[in-house]
């Protein structure tokens, strides 16, 4: 049996939620629902038009994505959501994570449900229009996805005390009286050009600096497709040719010498204000973000994230607590105590570390200062919570065959699970990700005489751990 429920082209996020609510309160299975709205070979039923048995519950991190993901063009955005909403009601994985599959497309759906909106704030253009009594405006808009109803209530708020007109080929928004109203789409209308687009030309070329142009850039932020609309492109052109004389006049001009420190504080600076990308598309872009980050009070204390090292494409991942002090300073996993004891470990199993990804489940290091010297504390478990956001990219990029996770911290993140590891050392688990975690102890350091002799019975230990682990990646 088939269910094809109607979506209609406004208000589509309130029919989805009703209809899918109902469908899985009757536990329908994502494969028995055709969300296409076309006909296909068999007659399709219509959905109950009562609650079946099953509660439907689920978190505001999945309705804000649906929110989102529902304005995107991709004809499959309302059976992913569904199926996410299948997998979230009958406990299978985490489908909204970066690690899955599922979750993954989800969340580039909904990015660029938000690029594009986000565009549409930056390149609509209003035009006023002839009136005798309010003052009235007009643009015209092109955007990718379905996004004019969520796009426009930025305008709603910012122009609330104008009549205005946003259309779009599919459709066409407009706010009379405070009130907004949607109607159907058409071609672009003829606007009249009035004095503020020459205004706004004259400032658009004043503040035009010809040493920072990078054309390829400049395309990424303003694509072609919206040019023909915006008054200033007509003077990028003749901006661009004579681009390369002012830089030259601009270099004979010379400048001051920046006074000592200048280049410190200027780094700190630029790296304070760089935008963090929420979606990263590859790992290096999450290394880059990861610099940014502020999901814990830890960044306030430490010199900077460290972030993994090794092939993207290895088989076995290891997870250590945190960096240490060395690491800190050098935002290297590998530079400190951590790096040398793992080095001197791995060599005894019998393994090149050169062919792992190392990392730690919290990418800051945590420390008290005791005699000029900074001591390493445990993380808490709401900062391992916090930094699963960047664990969780590095295993989705990364998509290694086995985590080895080295002591309480590092499991937990992987597993979730605080209990005592006594047990549990040696086994494998499923992971929050979905794939497979050797449970391991932590590393020691040899730091004094006391420490020596339990250290190597634990190094004996940890040897036959990475052995075991190694053999899984045989089999």
């Amino acid at each position: 049996m088939i269910y094809a429920p109607f979506l209609p082209e406004r208000g589509a996020f309130d029919a989805w939620r009703s209809a899918a609510r109902v469908l899985m309160s009757h536990r329908v299975p994502p494969d028995d629902v055709d969300w296409s709205g076309r006909p296909g070979l068999f007659t399709p039923q219509e959905i109950p038009g009562f609650a079946g048995p099953h509660n439907v519950n689920v978190t505001g991190n999945f309705l804000k994505l649906a929110e989102s993901v529902i304005w995107n063009s991709d004809p499959e955005r309302f059976s992913l959501l569904y199926r996410a909403l299948w997998r979230l009601c009958v406990r299978d994985g985490d489908p909204l994570s970066q690690s899955d599959v599922l979750g993954r497309r989800l969340q580039l759906l909904a990015k660029s449900v938000g690029r594009d909106i986000h565009k549409m704030h930056a390149f609509v253009r209003f035009h006023e229009l002839p009136s005798t009594a309010r003052r009235r405006f007009a643009a015209w808009f092109e955007p990718e996805h379905y996004i004019l109803e969520p796009g426009s209530r930025f305008f709603m708020k910012r122009f609330a005390d104008m009549d205005w007109m946003i259309a779009t080929p599919r459709l066409t928004a407009r706010f009379e009286g405070g009130v907004i109203t949607y109607h159907p789409g058409g071609s672009k209308p003829s606007l009249p050009v009035d004095a503020s687009e020459e205004l706004w030309a004259t400032y658009f070329a004043n503040i035009f600096n010809p040493a920072r142009i990078k054309t390829n850039a400049m395309r990424s932020e303003m694509p072609k497709k919206y040019w023909k609309n915006l008054p200033e492109t007509r003077l990028i052109p003749s901006m661009l040719a004579g681009a390369e004389d002012r830089v030259g006049r601009m270099h004979v001009a010379g400048a001051s010498t920046s006074r000592p420190g200048a280049a410190i504080i200027s780094t700190r600076y630029r790296n304070s204000i760089e935008k963090t990308e929420e979606n990263p598309e590859n790992l290096s872009d999450a290394k880059r973000s990861s610099r940014q980050c502020r999901r814990c009070s830890l960044c306030e204390s430490a010199t900077q994230t460290v972030w993994g090292a090794g092939p993207e494409n290895a088989a076995l991942m290891i997870v250590g607590a945190q960096p240490g002090d060395r690491e800190d300073l050098t935002g290297s996993p590998l530079d400190g105590d951590f790096g040398a004891r793992l080095r001197e470990l791995v060599t005894g199993a019998g393994f090149d570390l050169s062919e792992t990804y190392v990392t730690a489940a919290v990418k800051h290091f945590k420390f008290r200062p005791e005699g000029g010297l900074r001591i390493p504390s445990a993380p808490s478990m709401a900062e391992i919570e916090h930094c699963t956001w960047w664990l969780d990219m590095e295993l989705a990029f990364i998509r290694p065959q086995l985590v080895m996770a080295l002591g309480a911290a590092p499991v937990f993140a992987m597993t979730g699970d605080d209990t005592a590891l006594e047990r549990r050392r040696g086994t494998f688990e499923t992971g929050r990700h979905g794939g497979q975690v050797m449970i391991a102890g932590a590393l020691l350091a040899k730091r004094d005489r006391a420490l020596k002799k339990r250290d190597d019975v634990f190094a004996a230990d940890t040897v036959e751990d990475f052995k075991r682990a190694f053999q899984y990646l045989k089999t």
